[in-house]
């Protein structure tokens, strides 16, 4: 909470608020005040001050953390394969850190405390050195403690060095983020207290009325009878939600109507990153197709779609094309309908598209947990049943398989059925009348670097106790975690992740991307983040090219906080260590002490 003596402090050694649009970077204000996009914001040195500023987010005033006193943070646009330099400094009373989402940087310039380096202490300024072999799209944000939420994030783009496959007349970066005039360390405390203390969406009698209406009384009675007897709830979507989130684009909020210019017939590229703490967006323009041509920062086949599903820290780069001299509306919409930001692009600054109105709650179904009702005889079968089975691509390499997750205090269920939903457009859009992105969809538009079958297979689950606001993998916080997962330089590793909850996790590696297993052959999309659905069962292959030491974790803010993290270290090919090895003696790194992120910003009330 933002006191006001701190807020008119602040504002005076600023110089007091100068208004909305000087609060926000260049790239960031609507055309209205000047952005016609196709900005060259290019260097290769950069200074970036991590501080305490006053910010006004839907009309209203409230204390940012972030950089260079904006939020959104500067967009820091660089050439592929430049020596990059940025100095970052911590103005704050508080460690930080800047991690640099998706690039391929030495593991000692990723950014995460207690995983690649220290942290950087109050009144320090560290420097990131590096370059980088990729172009495309990517953001950065704070691993610290809960600063991402209060707005320490921005845009980075990088140029190829030749020429770019996608063509276009102007360009646009949407940040997309949430944010909240709570504390987020209260927003944490209340998750712990009653997990659902921001979900006003459960279902109610008249629904009950209603798909007994539908179904028969018997049928409508079971199947709460089975939620109930999950302590669960068909609603259970989004933990943090509108009742307390504004939703924004590039820090404008639906009635700020951020706005971009095009000229009809133009091509106009849109650099979408979804940013939020905690917020799965659908996103979608009303009217007006948006062709996919790069996902996560890589190119891909082009693909026409009228929405998608974006997980926190996608990014999704789209061509639209209009062609008629009109407002259309950009609409993110938070997955679990709480809440929505909408922007206008159109012929002319300041148009202002029409807002849509809110599209009806979705509801879970025994599918979300991987049960089907002819299996469900009673939740009592859920203890203990053996939930191994044959992979979806029919791959039988394993290693540490399924019956090794059981219940317990950390992980309150263990689904029966985990199935392949890759070729499912995400939770909500099942019916939509237009056609939605699934993964199934992604193409790379090159053929994937590495093509070796994978040596071996390492399973991970996706955990978590939803009634005392636990989250892991295998049933395991990161606070008690004591080895990390091994790969070995140069090895082709399969990972398989099991998600035995009901919500949807993206699921991040740093410092390397992965090959989505979806049907691609050899133009598997590579990702550096992706949705894992709830009951789903999803494979990813990994070339382990990076030594060191890699954050992998869950994206949404409150469940890494929570514990949903590890890390995978790559060993160097020279220690010939053998396959199933848990943590070589003398590896410096990852052990429990270091990766206790309590250590590094942890609770603050």
């Amino acid at each position: 909470m933002v006191s006001r003596r701190e807020f008119l402090g602040t504002a005076l050694q600023t110089g007091a608020l100068l208004g909305l649009a000087s609060l926000l970077p260049a790239w960031a204000r609507p055309s209205s005040a000047g952005n016609m996009g196709l900005e060259a914001l290019t260097g290769t040195n950069f200074d970036l001050t991590v501080d305490r500023f006053p910010v006004m987010i839907d009309g209203r005033k409230g204390m940012a953390t972030g950089v260079n006193g904006h939020l959104p943070a500067p967009l820091i646009r660089f050439r592929e394969g430049e020596e990059i330099t940025l100095n970052v400094t911590n103005n704050l009373d508080e460690d930080t850190s800047i991690h640099w989402h998706g690039l391929l940087v030495p593991f000692e310039m990723d950014g995460v405390p207690g995983v690649t380096f220290p942290g950087i202490r109050p009144g320090e300024t560290f420097q990131y050195r590096f370059a980088v072999p990729q172009n495309g799209t990517y953001w950065y944000h704070s691993h610290s403690g809960l600063q991402e939420q209060l707005g320490h994030y921005g845009p980075l783009l990088i140029e190829p060095k030749g020429t770019d496959p996608v063509s276009y007349d102007r360009e646009y970066v949407l940040v997309l983020s949430d944010w909240s005039f709570e504390n987020p360390y209260r927003i944490f405390k209340k998750l712990k207290t009653m997990s659902e203390s921001y979900n006003f969406n459960h279902r109610t009698v008249p629904d009950f009325l209603a798909d007994a209406a539908d179904e028969g009384v018997g049928e409508a009675f079971r199947e709460r009878a089975m939620w109930g007897g999950m302590r669960m709830s068909p609603r259970d979507i989004s933990d943090v939600t509108g009742a307390t989130y504004h939703f924004l684009i590039n820090g404008h909020a639906t009635a700020d109507n951020w706005n971009g210019v095009f000229n009809p017939g133009e091509r106009v590229r849109l650099r979408i990153i979804n940013a939020s703490a905690m917020t799965i967006f659908n996103v979608r323009m009303p009217g007006l197709p948006m062709t996919i041509v790069q996902a996560d920062g890589l190119h891909v086949q082009p693909l026409e779609v009228d929405e998608f599903q974006m997980g926190v820290a996608e990014t999704y780069d789209v061509i639209i094309e209009p062609k008629e001299a009109q407002a259309y509306g950009f609409v993110a919409e938070s997955i679990d309908r709480s809440g929505q930001a909408v922007a206008t692009f159109g012929p002319r600054p300041g148009m202002r598209a029409d807002v849509p109105a809110m599209r009806p709650v979705p509801t879970l179904n025994m599918k979300d947990m991987a049960m089907d009702h002819g299996a469900m005889d009673g939740m009592g079968k859920m203890d203990g049943m053996d939930m191994k089975m044959d992979h979806p691509s029919g791959h039988e390499m394993h290693e540490d398989h399924g019956s090794k997750i059981k219940r317990g205090p950390g992980v309150a269920n263990v689904v029966m059925m985990p199935s392949s939903r890759l070729g499912e457009p995400g939770t909500g859009l099942e019916d939509v009348p237009h056609r939605v992105l699934r993964y199934t969809d992604l193409r790379s538009l090159e053929p994937n670097p590495d093509t070796r079958a994978p040596e071996r297979e390492i399973e991970v689950h996706l955990t978590s106790n939803m009634e005392r606001y636990m989250w892991s993998f295998d049933g395991v916080q990161f606070s008690q975690i004591t080895s990390p997962i091994i790969f070995h330089e140069g090895e082709r590793v399969r990972m398989t992740m099991i998600n035995n909850t009901m919500m949807n996790h993206p699921i991040h590696l740093h410092g390397m991307f992965f090959d989505l297993v979806n049907g691609g052959g050899h133009h598997m999309p590579r990702k550096h983040t992706v949705i894992v659905k709830p009951g789903e069962k999803l494979s990813v292959d990994i070339s382990a090219e990076h030594i060191g030491d890699w954050a992998f974790h869950c994206h949404l803010l409150y469940h890494m906080f929570a514990g949903m993290m590890q890390v995978v270290s790559v060993l160097p090919r020279e220690v010939n260590h053998p396959p199933g090895m848990k943590h070589p003696p003398g590896h410096k790194t990852s052990t429990k002490a270091s990766m206790d992120h309590h250590d590094h910003g942890g609770m603050h009330e």
